[in-house]
């Protein structure tokens, strides 16, 4: 079970990691809507040149929704899709306001576990289970939204920041879960789960501030 574990966690790794260096996690701003009929040779103007893979899966210009007619590659399809960004965007942010306090109670809960109650044991694997649901679930919107009309501009911006701080939280989440599973048969390796654990928080946090400057 535990081999399973891994190979999930290292997939969820590399699918992320393989997004981040193609584009960005998509942040909660809709654009501009645009009602004219455009015919799918430009295609190419109806999608930004940069986005994730997982975004290319679905809304690429041969995604898969693409074979739906309501998803067929025009403007105003586009349009509709940009209706359907918007809702998963506002989605994630709720659901990421959610999974940061049950961050911060499992870091309650946790801490006091570390110092030796072991009673606690249960309720911090509980809380750490409706985390890891809402934590994958925001990044799995962000991962499958449609992809924004046209290009972000240039230069250093909170969103790129918030882009950079979510390969950190992610890894660490990631990574905390790996070592929670080892820290099972090897005690020592607590330490290394508890700093992996205030790392994701900590970078978590400040991403979800950073997005609204």
């Amino acid at each position: 079970m535990k081999s399973i574990n891994y190979l999930y966690f290292a997939l969820l790794f590399v699918v992320f990691t393989s997004n981040s260096a193609l584009a960005q996690i998509e942040v909660a701003k809709s654009d501009t809507i645009i009602t004219e009929q455009t015919p799918i040779a430009d295609s190419q103007a109806l999608l930004p040149k940069k986005y994730l893979i997982t975004q290319r899966l679905l809304w690429g210009e041969k995604g898969l929704m693409r074979n739906f007619n309501r998803f067929e590659l025009t403007r105003e399809n586009r349009n509709f899709e940009e209706d359907i960004r918007e809702k998963m965007l506002k989605a994630h942010r709720y659901i990421g306001y959610a999974t940061l306090a049950g961050m911060v109670a499992q870091g309650i809960v946790g801490e006091r576990l570390y110092r030796g109650q072991t009673d606690l044991k249960d309720l911090h694997a509980g809380i750490g289970a409706a985390v890891n649901i809402g934590y994958f679930t925001t990044a799995g919107l962000a991962f499958f939204t449609p992809p924004r009309m046209g290009e972000r501009p240039t230069g250093f911006s909170t969103y790129k920041l918030h882009k950079y701080l979510s390969i950190i939280h992610f890894s660490s989440m990631v990574a905390t879960n790996i070592l929670s599973e080892l820290a099972e048969d090897n005690p020592k390796l607590k330490s290394a789960h508890r700093a992996t654990a205030y790392v994701a928080y900590g970078s978590f946090f400040v991403s979800m501030v950073v997005i609204h400057f």
